[in-house]
């Protein structure tokens, strides 16, 4: 059966992107986690064919070689793209404006980017992650004068606290900026930190959310358990960088053991099943960006557009690694307090519908 992409919309935005959005880090070695040319231009074929049109890269990847291919492979369908890019790392160490959030390094990797990509516009940019150091306003008016230039169409925030998506978001509002339209987050069946904080933002503020490394850097593909040797860990900890998720963690391994008993179970692969969990298992608007040296792993992912799950199917996945609630949300929702706040006959807590 081949595979075809539906589309949703990217949070409160009208813009139509694929329900799965194929991130670029893997075109170009220079990481020593991508492949050649040849490949990735396989891949980024196989991926439209199959009806994708959202494209995940930033300046820093490959030393900008992703960007630099992905302008070539695009050059002849620019216009039915949806194409992001990210700024916000250092890319001159030894320049103390290469990196951070602020306006000159916003404005200098846009215009470098651009030039790779070959292209006037960005459909979307994302703020890469948060400095801890220019003020929201800078940020929010820097990346608002991008769009009032029509660089930038959409934007996004990446690896930042539930709080500054927020305040950014007001702030933006307030002043008749532009807003951030989706977020960008550490998400899989091992991190599920952001379901205490970030899906609540989604619903409130109308936004998507594009989860980076939702098969853990290959921990969620059955190629990993206690059998594997070192080096192929220590090749899935390249793969995986600094995230919290590594093949070598206990709890990880036996939640991704797990999850292959179930996919067997199912007549599914690992990878698969994984994917189809993140994004039916809630109502938020979730799309996740998913990697692939090649063709067949990129099939492999698409497949998880085809599987359908069950309430049971979903719970015991979701079983497999439910996060803990923390306070203050393990005490508001609890049955004693909600009793203290209502009483015996008042309204309990509903979350409002998600409306990305």
């Amino acid at each position: 059966m081949s595979i075809q992409l539906k589309y949703k919309s990217l949070g409160a935005s009208g813009l139509q992107v694929s329900e799965i959005c194929l991130g670029t880090m893997t075109f170009g070695e220079e990481m020593g986690i991508g492949a050649a040319e040849t490949e990735c231009r396989a891949i980024f074929d196989a991926f439209l064919q199959a009806g994708g049109n959202f494209l995940d890269t930033a300046d820093i990847y490959n030393k900008g070689t992703s960007e630099r291919m992905l302008g070539r492979f695009s050059a002849s369908c620019r216009d039915y793209l949806v194409i992001a890019s990210k700024y916000s790392f250092s890319t001159r160490t030894d320049d103390p404006n290469a990196g951070g959030n602020h306006r000159k390094k916003m404005v200098q990797s846009l215009e470098a980017s651009l030039r790779r990509l070959d292209t006037d516009y960005l459909d979307l940019y994302w703020v890469h992650g948060w400095d801890q150091q220019t003020p929201l306003d800078e940020l929010m008016r820097a990346l608002d004068d991008q769009v009032r230039a029509g660089k930038i169409l959409h934007l996004g925030i990446s690896n930042a606290p539930a709080w500054v998506v927020a305040a950014a978001n007001v702030l933006a509002r307030e002043r008749g900026w532009t807003p951030f339209t989706a977020m960008q987050l550490h998400y899989n069946l091992v991190e599920r930190s952001i379901e205490r904080e970030f899906f609540d933002l989604a619903r409130a503020q109308h936004m998507a959310i594009t989860p980076w490394s939702p098969l853990a850097g290959g921990l969620l593909t059955g190629k990993f358990d206690r059998g594997t040797s070192d080096a192929q860990r220590q090749g899935a900890r390249l793969t995986i960088g600094a995230m919290k998720a590594r093949a070598s963690d206990e709890r990880n391994l036996a939640i991704a053991e797990a999850l292959s008993g179930l996919a067997s179970e199912l007549g599914s692969r690992p990878a698969p099943l994984a994917l189809a969990w993140m994004c039916q298992r809630s109502d938020a608007t979730i799309v996740p960006i998913i990697g692939a040296r090649s063709s067949a792993q990129l099939r492999e992912n698409l497949d998880s557009t085809a599987l359908r799950l069950t309430a049971e199917q979903l719970q015991s996945l979701d079983a497999l690694a439910a996060p803990s609630p923390e306070y203050p949300q393990s005490l508001v929702t609890g049955e004693f307090f909600q009793r203290l706040m209502h009483g015996e006959v008042g309204p309990r807590k509903q979350k409002q519908p998600f409306r990305g």
